[in-house]
């Protein structure tokens, strides 16, 4: 763990939208850029949790330039709402296209426009959120959508993409962290095919988890049952930690577009270049999947018109 934490580049004068940025990966993700002289929006669906990770952040750099934004990324209305008010400000430089659901419900449920919910949360409200924010972003910038390990444990039934057929919690968490990696690499080659001078990455954080992670008042505070039962995961790593994938992936020079990072050992250590499955890179089924949530969602996601 001598590797942590990773050097920055200077942020300074650069914006940033993260999402889920309220706890977890997320707030260390975001906390890491405003200490670098980013201005930072923060992004998520409680207003009470945002001021939490507004006030930690502030508490440890009170210049730290971060703000927030409500989305319920499960709401295509609220995602609407939101990047209205997000388009009427300064371009992003990039994007950490991070929140979504982990602990998914014990049997389907519906998000407020009738979709899976863990669908709905995970890629469908990021899918409408991105297609209105792409074209919103700074010359070289970049949209990193974190992806799972679990996209190495599961099928992916494009035919069931809505668990209208066999909904299990797992599968409705993989899949949507399959689809998440589909769409990120998707987006990367139609910046490329269009001539965008935007990047698309995709990360996978390792098996990062809440005891193992840094106590911070309102954003992460686990009970002593907790750390005690993380400590024995000798495979995994802190939360803070895990967000330094995503944080290389957003800012390292040597990064480029349709690139995998992911932990030096699969699930805990420094950035290191990966290999994704092949589905997951599929160019037929990321179009065909691309086209499910233009039409599931209503809206149409063009790249370089």
């Amino acid at each position: 763990m001598t590797w942590y934490p990773l050097a920055l580049p200077p942020q300074a004068g650069r914006r940033f939208l993260v999402t889920g940025a309220n706890a977890g990966l997320g707030f260390f993700t975001a906390a890491r850029l405003a200490a670098a002289g980013a201005h930072v929006v923060l992004a998520g669906r409680s207003a009470e949790r945002l001021d939490a990770a507004r006030s930690a952040i502030r508490e440890v750099r009170p210049a730290a330039s971060v703000e927030a934004i409500v989305i319920d990324l499960s709401s295509q209305a609220s995602v609407l709402r939101a990047t209205d008010a997000l388009l009427a400000v300064e371009p992003f430089d990039g994007i950490v296209a991070n929140a979504g659901m982990v602990h998914t419900p014990s049997t389907r449920e519906l998000s407020p426009d009738g979709d899976e919910l863990v669908l709905a949360t995970n890629v469908l409200g990021h899918f409408t959120m991105l297609a209105r924010l792409v074209p919103h972003l700074t010359l070289g910038a970049r949209v990193v959508s974190m992806g799972s390990l679990s996209s190495r444990l599961s099928t992916f039934r494009m035919s069931d993409l809505q668990l209208e057929h066999g909904y299990d919690s797992w599968r409705a968490y993989a899949q949507s962290k399959i689809a998440t990696q589909l769409l990120g690499f998707e987006l990367d080659r139609r910046l490329r095919a269009a001539g965008v001078a935007v990047s698309s990455v995709v990360a996978q954080p390792g098996y990062s988890v809440g005891g193992l992670t840094p106590t911070v008042p309102g954003v992460n505070e686990p009970d002593r049952g907790k750390r005690l039962r993380d400590s024995f995961q000798l495979w995994a790593q802190g939360k803070h930690r895990g967000a330094e994938i995503a944080l290389h992936a957003l800012t390292a020079p040597e990064v480029t577009g349709g690139q995998y990072w992911g932990p030096r050992y699969l699930t805990r250590g420094r950035p290191a270049l990966q290999r994704p499955t092949r589905t997951s890179t599929s160019a037929t089924i990321g179009a065909r999947f691309w086209t499910f949530a233009e039409e599931t969602t209503g809206r149409e996601f063009t790249v370089g018109a």
